[in-house]
This record gives C-alpha cells, structure tokens and sequence, in this order.
C-alpha cells in the first residue's frame, strides 16, 4: 500500500507542491497555520491534520515547507510536534532553507527516536512548484533518499532530484544555489542599466545575451520581469534576505571568502529596508536602477 504523505506548510511553495503529491495518486494529509490553503488541499483530495503531532500520527513519510529555521525547530520538535508523536521509521523530509547546523542536528535527534531526517531545500521558485519541475538538493541517508525518491520525483525534475550527501549538504547546496543566483541578479541588473545609460535598448541587450555564454535561467526569467516591472512575488525579497543570512553565517563558518557575496546581500538587505520585502526578489533590480541615478522607467525603456 502506498505510504500515506504528511505535508506541513502550505504557502506559495508547499500548496502546489502538495497538490502535485495528490495529482501522482499519493495520500496526502495536510497541515498548516493558516486554513485557507488546508482548505484549498482538503477540496483537491487531501486530509485534514489539527497540529503536526496528528500528522505524525497519521503518516510515516512527513514534508515540511517552512520559513525558517525557528518554524522547522517548532514543527519538528515543539510541543505536539512532529517528533513527538513519530511512527517507526518515519522518514522526515524537511525541504525549507535553513540553516545547515540546524538541519544536521535534527537529524541527530531524529536518529535518537528510531526515524530518518532528510534536508531537502529545493529551486524553482513558485513557477517550478507549480508545473512540478523543482530541483531538489538532498542530505542524509542514502537508503532513506532511494526510499522517498518517487515522491520527490512528484515534486521536481526527476534529473534535478540530487543526494548531495550526509545530512546538511542540501542547506549546504541551497547555500551556494542563492550565491549564484544573487551574484547573477545583480550583474544582470548592473548590465540593463549600463544599457540604458548608454542609450540601448535593454531588452535587444538581454535577447542577444541569451545567445550567448551570458545566458541563464537569471537572465531568462528575471530579467523578464525586471524589464517588465512585473515584481509579484514568486519568492519574497524578505525571505531571500533570510536565505542570504544564512549564507553569510554559512560562510563565517567555514572561513570562507566571498566578497561578491558580501556586496550582493547588502543589497538585498537594501531591498528590505526600502520596504520592498514584499516584492520578488527581483527587485533587488530597483536599488541598482536607483544607484544608477535611474528610475524603473528608464531602466525599462529606450
């Protein structure tokens, strides 16, 4: 019989994630804090669950799809938790980004109670969530991976579905995945505003480079948007600045030097502080426009 899936956290990410769990024929019982999206669920297929300990109760695979790194800590091993009422051999997939000591000490006491914790973080943003083509950047058992690999495969590329290692190597990979990311957004925005200060079209500007060896999924999607001014959120600036704090204590930790990075997360934390959180983290776009002396008009059109 196939395993009932527990699914914790419905936001922009978890809700379509979870329905693509129920459109590959999984059982799925869901949990949230807000009722709104556990309703969405509960109308597609899904069961309803009052608290992460009934879904424990009522699953041996559990998805969690949080903020942060408090939110999983609570979730898992609060009050009512997740791990307190656990099943033998429940494996625990926890695909928020957070931080890695974080992720590889809940998989030390997930151990200690007889279960598997896996780390999981995924990209794609809302666009991968919902067709169901995320990539997924795993930590943790190998067996416990093979195990849970048809229903990751539900939620991401099944090429994009990597073991990246021991626990702690997905944060690890999603650490480095926002480095890139931000380091792209940001030179892709310097180079549509050098474009129009110099008199070119920006849009021409991005259609040759994708061409070419500057080409990427940044350029591709984001610079869509900036050129368009379309920042509706399909990840929020605010919790791109989360992950970008996680990345900077990541690289402390390990003595790592990155000064493109340390340049890239003051201005996102200059996307925050315009109050600006609430947007896609495209906007990261604006605040080079602004240092430019430009604005998005400008920025957009010749």
């Amino acid at each position: 019989m196939t395993n009932t899936i527990g699914f914790i956290g419905l936001g922009l990410m978890g809700r379509p994630m979870a329905k693509n769990l129920l459109k590959a024929g999984f059982p799925v019982v869901v949990h949230s804090r807000s009722q709104a999206p556990v309703d969405d669920l509960v109308s597609s297929g899904a069961l309803r669950a009052s608290s992460p300990g009934e879904v424990a109760r009522r699953a041996t695979r559990i998805i969690t799809m949080l903020p942060d790194s408090p939110d999983v800590e609570l979730v898992v091993d609060g009050p009512d938790g997740v791990f307190a009422s656990m099943q033998p051999d429940t494996i625990v997939i926890d695909m928020s980004t957070i931080a890695p000591a974080t992720a590889q000490r809940l998989a030390v006491r997930a151990a200690s109670l007889g279960a598997v914790m896996l780390d999981a973080p995924v990209s794609g943003g809302e666009i991968g969530a919902i067709s169901g083509t995320l990539s997924i950047m795993v930590g943790g058992d190998e067996a416990a991976f093979s195990a849970v690999r048809p229903l990751l495969n539900a939620m991401g590329n099944p090429e994009r579905v990597i073991r990246i290692g021991d626990s702690g190597a997905g944060q690890i990979c999603k650490a480095c995945n926002q480095m890139v990311i931000g380091g792209t957004l940001a030179v892709v925005s310097e180079a549509f505003a050098l474009a129009r200060k110099a008199g070119v079209d920006p849009a021409a500007v991005r259609s040759a480079l994708l061409g070419g060896f500057a080409a990427s999924r940044v350029l591709e999607v984001h610079g869509e948007r900036i050129l368009n001014g379309n920042y509706k959120p399909g990840f929020r600036a605010g919790l791109y600045a989360k992950d970008y704090r996680i990345v900077s204590a990541t690289l402390a930790a390990h003595h790592s030097a990155a000064p493109v990075s340390a340049v890239v997360q003051q201005l996102v934390e200059a996307v925050v502080a315009a109050g600006r959180a609430e947007e896609d983290y495209s906007t990261l776009a604006k605040i080079v426009f602004e240092l430019s002396g430009l604005d998005r008009a400008e920025a957009t059109s010749t």
